[in-house]
């Protein structure tokens, strides 16, 4: 049995139609989860109560268990549990602009970054797309807020889950669902070239982010193991294509590590390598954890590397600190979690 929360809005009109109903009963369908947070099928009123039999008979409403949430200054942390018991995060940041959500699309990684807590643990499975609007859906109901802006930045790579996350965005991009806007989403990917080409190629307005991390491929394919199937070549290729066929900016984040990749000419080589893209870059101090041996790069050098990029006019900022009092690195509650 399928959960209702995983169907877009196309597949529920299919569905009705090939049960010989109207098409529209989708949309009604989805005004009572999204607009009116329906949690039965027995609340939806307006619907012939043999459809809604039929709903019950194919469908479920199963939803995600909030295992344990911990909480810091303008950030809440969620370790959720699946219903074949593996765990999941979720972290809901406040900014000034508005709450935003960072969401997972995997158990576990199997990219393997070095410097990265959520790849300790390798992937277990994909998760299914309700399984991913059931973490906004939760999030927005446990804290009584409105998610305004969402990122897939949270365990797993989004596009090694590629359909189950494309079907993610169209549910909660659904004008009469969830209704988030497309430029207030953003896939974030390590590099999976062909997949980055395949997203060039859809008609939506939403955000792209490149887990860059490194100035060259000797360095890159050292910590990010990605690089040795797609090179820096090919995947500045791939991102070149993208902008080409979108018009729209790319971010580059990156990882600063002391001593690895946070020197001087490190910036003046992604200086190089980013010349003449429309594209900024998100610096990101990194978050210590007590299983890998990085440490986070100085402030000085932070500060040194950001003005580096600034005088060779690319567009950068440092990306805001947050849960300082909290399992702070994507994926360390939950290996906390499993270790305990």
């Amino acid at each position: 049995m399928k959960n209702i929360y995983g169907v877009t809005l196309n597949k529920l009109s299919e569905y009705f139609i090939k049960e010989g109903q109207k098409s529209f009963k989708a949309k009604q369908v989805f005004d009572w989860l999204y607009k009116k947070r329906s949690n039965s099928f027995d609340e939806m009123s307006n619907i012939k109560k043999e459809v809604i039999d039929k709903l019950k008979q194919d469908y479920n409403m199963d939803n995600l268990k909030i295992l344990t949430k911990q909480e810091d200054i303008d950030v809440v942390k969620y370790l959720f549990e699946l219903s074949d018991s593996n765990k999941i995060e979720a972290v809901l940041m406040r900014h000034d602009y508005g709450n935003s959500l960072c969401v997972s699309s995997q158990v576990g990684c199997n990219m393997g970054c070095t410097f990265c807590e959520s790849g300790r643990l390798k992937k277990v499975r994909n998760l299914e797309t309700y399984e991913m609007v059931l973490q906004l859906l939760q999030v927005e109901k446990d804290l009584n807020i409105r998610i305004s802006h969402l990122v897939l930045m949270g365990i797993g790579e989004p596009f090694d889950n590629y359909d189950n996350v494309i079907d993610f965005i169209d549910i909660i991009n659904e004008d009469i669902g969830i209704a988030l806007g497309s430029r207030h989403i953003t896939v974030s990917t390590s590099g999976i070239v062909p997949k980055i080409k395949e997203f060039s190629k859809l008609d939506k307005q939403v955000n792209l982010a490149i887990s860059l991390h490194a100035s060259n491929n000797e360095l890159r394919s050292r910590i990010m193991p990605i690089n040795k199937a797609y090179s820096l070549d090919l995947l500045m290729d791939a991102i070149k294509e993208y902008l080409d066929k979108t018009n729209r900016r790319v971010t580059f984040e990156y990882v600063l590590l002391k001593d690895v990749n946070d020197k001087i000419e490190n910036a003046i080589e992604l200086s190089k390598l980013l010349k003449g893209l429309n594209c900024y870059v998100n610096l990101i101090p990194y978050n210590e954890t007590s299983h890998i041996e990085y440490k986070k790069s100085n402030q000085n050098s932070i500060m040194q590397f950001y003005d580096t990029l600034k005088k060779n006019k690319i567009n950068v900022t440092i990306r805001k600190e947050f849960g300082k009092k909290v399992s702070a690195a994507c994926g360390q509650l939950r290996a906390n979690y499993k270790e305990e």
